[in-house]
């Protein structure tokens, strides 16, 4: 071995900033967990083992009879509709409010600042989609269960108002990241809003824009099952009623049918972009 050989040090260089970020971490989180008075040993108490023990063994055996599972077949389609509707429903109000919001759909921007009119549109569509998103499905479900009464409409308005939020966000950020060079080119030759929109912005993010709506609708399906506590039909109203009869081989069972759900979701997620790849 010559002198010149470097040797290995002895310690990381780098954990004093490892060991200050960590210290850190711990500083910010505390007082979080000190808020929500996060406590997790408490589970591991005798009593709550106990009933903890007692819940999970009343999952087995899972609920298999004919009308049971004709009736969890029956609520799961009703599921996968409230969900798709609601998912199309907010697509209806996403994609005009995500083709107002892009800046660089603006012909008035190609210049370097928007005119008055059109940014003034913009900032209240912008402001539209933050109330629509900002107010969860639960709550927009609890409102229109008062309205139209319980069922599975309430789920499909209060997904597509917080749905509709969402996707005109996300779109809009899609679309303004992604290559725009043809766009402008478009604008400046004439074209209108709807032709660069479809001939510039949507060959370079199609496939993005599919996987995110699929993923929403993947959520969609989750949200409404959740949406089924507060009365709005569904897999989840079944779900609560069975949880409140204490009936754990009828909780076992849907929750097995809701995993397989969200499975299904993933997989057609994963082929679309595949696809569209």
């Amino acid at each position: 071995m010559t002198a010149n050989t470097l040797s290995a040090p002895d310690r990381d260089p780098a954990w004093m900033g490892r060991l200050t970020w960590a210290l850190l971490c711990v500083l910010l989180l505390w007082p979080l967990g000190v808020a929500t008075e996060f406590k997790p040993w408490v589970l591991l108490e005798p009593d709550n083992l106990r009933i903890s023990g007692q819940f999970i063994a009343s999952f087995w055996p899972l609920a298999h009879s004919g009308e049971f599972l004709a009736m969890v077949v029956k609520e799961t389609w009703r599921t996968v509709a409230m969900a798709t509707a609601g998912i199309t429903l907010a697509l209806v109000i996403a994609i005009p409010l995500t083709l107002l919001n892009t800046r660089v759909l603006s012909v008035s921007a190609l210049s370097g600042r928007m005119a008055a009119l059109p940014y003034a549109v913009r900032q209240a569509v912008r402001w539209l989609l933050i109330v629509l998103r900002s107010i969860p499905e639960l709550v927009w479900a609890l409102v229109f269960v008062r309205v139209v009464g319980l069922g599975p409409t309430a789920g499909v308005l209060a997904i597509a108002l917080t749905y509709g939020g969402m996707l005109g966000k996300v779109y809009g950020e899609i679309l303004e990241s992604s290559e725009t060079h043809p766009t402008e080119t478009l604008l400046r030759n004439g074209s209108g809003r709807l032709q660069a929109f479809f001939y510039g912005l949507l060959p370079t993010s199609a496939a993005e824009l599919t996987s995110y709506t699929v993923y929403r609708w993947e959520c969609a399906i989750r949200s409404s099952v959740v949406l089924g506590f507060v009365g709005a039909g569904g897999l989840g109203q079944q779900l609560d009623n069975s949880m409140k009869m204490f009936n754990g081989g009828e909780v076992a069972s849907m929750l097995l049918v809701f995993m397989a759900l969200v499975a299904l979701a993933d997989r057609v997620s994963a082929w679309l972009r595949r696809a569209l790849g």
